[in-house]
């Protein structure tokens, strides 16, 4: 079974974090996926930096422009990560867009994602309809699972869509906005998150977008499965290093 599958199948309250890949120096990758590993956290999603990330607030956008100019590219990442089994067993995901997963060649990207052992991707710029009938084949072939997101915008319709195609769990964008932090979830945030649950969805769900703090991280997991930290995690470790990523799961999860 693949490990995020093993994930959902066995746990609730689940916390997965995102950093980008060569931030905030080109060799923390793997420190920073031994920290969360020492802290118990359930996934972890690295994200490949990008000169255009359209879907990602101002923090992620920095950390992203950082690492490109420390030198991270998918090559060295999939170098950084070729004995990552031997440190941690929590699922991977990898988190990017499709220029350079299309530019590395979309089978070679696969290929070397379960040669170093990475369990999904998330994608957000590459269409449902596209991946059925270009790439689902791939990704299979390889164990990977491709993870969609839905936001407040997406019709019912196409969320039942998703929700046939995933085999992994779907990420629900708790905003019309780009990433960033809130304080806590509004009424219509609330409202969407009712509507989803309403549909019965086979599918796992995590809301990612917004969590900062356990208040947030609490609200989530009313409404899912889990839930996903990204740029407040990234402001954390800009401020006090990586050195210190227990203190900040303990703040989440206390």
């Amino acid at each position: 079974m693949n490990r995020i599958n093993k994930v959902l199948k066995e746990k609730k309250d689940i916390l997965s974090i995102y950093f980008t890949a060569g931030y905030p120096n080109i060799d923390d990758t793997v420190e920073i996926i031994k920290q969360l590993d020492r802290s118990k956290i359930d996934m972890i999603e690295i994200g490949l930096p990008f000169s255009d990330p359209l879907a990602d607030g101002p923090t992620i956008q920095e950390s992203s422009t950082k690492a490109l100019k420390n030198g991270m590219n998918t090559f060295k990442l999939f170098e950084q990560l070729k004995n990552i089994r031997n440190i941690t067993g929590i699922p991977i995901i990898i988190m990017g867009y499709f220029n350079p997963i299309l530019q590395y060649g979309v089978e070679n990207f696969c290929k070397d994602c379960k040669e170093v052992g990475i369990d999904g991707l998330i994608i957000p710029d590459l269409p449902a309809d596209v991946y059925i009938k270009k790439y689902e084949k791939v990704f299979k072939k390889h164990n990977l699972l491709n993870m969609f997101l839905i936001t407040p915008q997406t019709s019912n319709k196409r969320i039942r869509l998703i929700d046939e195609i995933s085999n992994g769990f779907i990420y629900m964008v708790s905003s019309f906005s780009v990433t960033g932090t809130i304080n806590s979830f509004g009424k219509e945030q609330r409202k969407y998150f009712k509507r989803i649950n309403d549909l019965k969805l086979k599918s796992s769900l995590l809301i990612g977008f917004g969590i900062s703090n356990n208040n947030t991280f609490k609200d989530a997991i009313n409404y899912s499965q889990g839930a996903i930290i990204g740029s407040a995690f990234i402001k954390f470790i800009k401020q006090y290093g990586i050195n210190k990523i227990s203190d900040f799961i303990k703040k989440i999860r206390s």
